[in-house]
């Protein structure tokens, strides 16, 4: 048979990439705890955690045990006119840690994020008003399907290509940098979007805290007190996308936390199963589930084929079960401690434009974006496996890793940025 990695070569368009790749793809052949092992053995320290999805690290006895008990009883169930005992047990957990009422279950994150904006629509329309635009911030980041496209920062996101193409939504500006920086000019400015077009504006979107793949940026929680009270003024749904926040990743089970505020509907995903399937979910106050259920629209139309598959529901129970019973709080705080101590000596290198962290995710900002390809396969070559993106350097964590692998971790990221100042 032909060899495998001749296959995907030939055939597999991998994310964000050419046919064939035009970047290094690496062949992995197992994984567990928080390793990725090679064909060839080569032993690498996860700094990614798979795009911060698997908080447990692989292969967690619950999580498996959890697949396997799941597998014999029901694999998979069409959703539509059915229920099952594990998506209502799933549902109830994420009511109990939201303190929202009324759950959607989906397939992916964008998903989710499309599953917000339709019931931002209904919400609307079921109180008689024509709202069909959304207000979101610069460099923000929902997803990569049509509608989350459209609410990402189109000028400056890896989306502008489409730019044409997509639905016209308003953008107000983004927060300073910095977990207590000053966010009035932001906050200005998003109060001056909602007066000017809050009859046309059904929710305002927005990652709470740390805006992901738009630069990693931290900011002040305080401005989403701020950006709540305004919504509820001007009567526009709050849509917290906690996709890459949630589930501890900022020090907090939900970083809305930090601001002390429930939003109208929350997205979530990535670390929903543990890493282990994928699933997600768009979870909505009371109120907006009642609004649209008892007006003429009546029902929320839509319904993905895999919408509560029992197999990733029981994976998800069994990974926030893990959650609840350790103290996962404590970890995060540690390794939040860990990150900002070992980040400090990146702080004068001539390539480094600024360096933050907050919970489970550090990041180092480089001047430029020149250097991605060379830092990664200087990491890879001593053993640890991240992927920069344009100018970021950044690690985002299972909780279960060691200290001294994580250590490991920033040193590399470190050496690898003092590696290529040497080619400067």
């Amino acid at each position: 048979m032909e060899n495998w990695l001749e296959i995907d070569r030939k055939h597999v368009w991998h994310p964000y990439n050419s046919l064939p790749s035009k970047t290094k793809i690496l062949p992995v052949k197992r994984t567990e705890k928080t390793y990725i092992y090679l064909e060839d053995d080569t032993k690498l320290i996860d700094g990614m955690s798979s795009w911060w999805s698997a908080i447990h690290g692989y292969n967690h006895p619950k999580l498996n045990e959890a697949l396997k008990k799941q597998v014999e009883i029901m694999p998979h169930i069409m959703f539509g006119g059915i229920a099952h005992e594990t998506a209502a047990k799933l549902t109830k957990l994420l009511v109990q840690i939201t303190g929202l009422n009324s759950v959607f279950l989906c397939d992916s994150g964008s998903v989710s994020v499309e599953v917000a904006m339709k019931t931002a629509i209904l919400y609307q329309k079921a109180k008689n008003k024509e709202k069909y635009k959304f207000l979101a911030l610069e460099n923000s980041y929902h997803g990569d399907t049509l509608g989350a496209m459209s609410v990402c920062d189109q000028k400056n996101s890896m989306h502008s290509l489409y730019g044409e193409y997509l639905p016209k939504h308003i953008f107000s500006k983004t927060p300073n940098i910095g977990f207590d920086a000053d966010y009035s000019e932001a906050i200005k400015d998003l109060e001056e979007k909602l007066e000017k077009y809050h009859e046309q504006i059904a929710g305002f979107m927005v990652e709470p805290v740390v805006q992901g793949a738009g630069g990693m940026r931290v900011y002040n929680p305080s401005f989403l007190k701020e950006a709540k009270k305004l919504c509820e003024k001007y009567d526009i749904l709050f849509i917290a996308d906690e996709i890459a926040t949630g589930f501890g990743h900022t020090g907090k089970m939900f970083a809305c936390e930090h601001a002390d505020i429930k939003p109208d509907i929350m997205t979530i995903g990535k670390g929903l199963t543990g890493g282990y399937m994928t699933m997600a979910a768009m979870i909505s106050s009371k109120e907006v589930s009642d609004v649209i259920s008892n007006s003429e629209i009546g029902v929320l139309m839509h319904g993905p084929t895999f919408m509560g598959n029992p197999l990733a529901c029981s994976v998800a129970i069994a990974s926030i079960e893990t959650l609840l019973e350790n103290n996962w709080q404590k970890r995060v705080n540690e390794i939040e401690d860990i990150f900002t101590e070992e980040l400090k000596s990146a702080k004068n290198l001539k390539l480094v434009n600024s360096i933050r962290n907050i919970g489970a995710i550090g990041v180092i900002e480089l001047n430029d974006s020149n250097y991605a390809q060379k830092i990664q396969d200087y990491c890879v070559s001593k053993g640890v496996w991240i992927r920069p993106f344009g100018k970021l350097i950044y690690s985002i964590v299972a909780y279960t890793i060691s200290d001294d692998d994580l250590k490991t971790i920033i040193k590399t990221m470190i050496e690898a940025i003092k590696s290529c100042e040497e080619l400067t």
